[in-house]
């Protein structure tokens, strides 16, 4: 598990001044970037010629406001890990340590010239079962 921190900026957010729902899940890339590039990777993750990783299914649950100026710390763990697949699960907390939202995100293994699924490479399954925690932590 990971932890970054980031400042809600004014343009993340709606005209009441809090975040706009859909960027938490901004935010939250942010965290699983840093993941990616804290696993020491040789090949590159982002751009290569062998495969991509797009998000299947994500989902966000918010518990409280996040507004402009606020500090949120994002944790980023890997809660399910398949052949083909993960999850990944980040914890959105204000400055005051308060829990503000939950976000999931599920991401296929793909095969960039035949968009077929395809196993992940050990290298990257090795780093991510080192990030890797059980739900109920």
């Amino acid at each position: 598990m990971i932890t970054i921190k980031r400042k809600i900026n004014f343009y993340d957010c709606d005209p009441a001044g809090i975040l706009f729902y859909a960027n938490i899940f901004r935010v939250c890339h942010a965290a699983y970037e840093e993941l990616m590039s804290s696993l020491g990777l040789a090949e590159d993750y982002w751009h290569n010629d062998e495969f991509v990783t797009p998000i299947i299914n994500s989902s966000a649950n918010y518990l409280k406001p996040l507004k402009y100026g606020d500090e949120v710390s994002i944790g980023v763990a890997v809660t399910d890990l398949r052949d083909s697949s993960f999850e990944l699960s980040y914890n959105c907390k204000n400055q005051r340590n308060e829990l503000c939202a939950n976000v999931k995100t599920v991401h296929v293994f793909v095969d960039k010239k035949s968009w077929q699924k395809k196993k992940l490479i050990p290298e990257i399954k090795n780093g991510l079962i080192a990030n890797r925690v059980k739900e109920s932590q």
